[in-house]
């Protein structure tokens, strides 16, 4: 199963585990946005995210970096 924008912890471990040193809170949103539809896991309309979506992301990722 294909991960989508509303999968807000799963994608936050899976850009953890492919960019392990990468400070989530550094990121631009639309390099977080490219480096999300990027992952292999993802299946959702890369339009489909907006400002609040990818900012759930990236506090999910700083969290499980804590």
């Amino acid at each position: 199963m294909k991960l989508t924008w509303k999968d807000h912890e799963e994608i936050a471990w899976a850009l953890m585990d492919k960019l392990p040193d990468q400070d989530p809170l550094k990121l631009s949103f639309p390099k977080l946005h490219k480096l999300v539809t990027e992952l292999e896991e993802f299946g959702d309309k890369p339009d489909a995210s907006n400002e609040k979506i990818l900012e759930n992301i990236q506090m999910a990722w700083y969290e499980e970096r804590q």
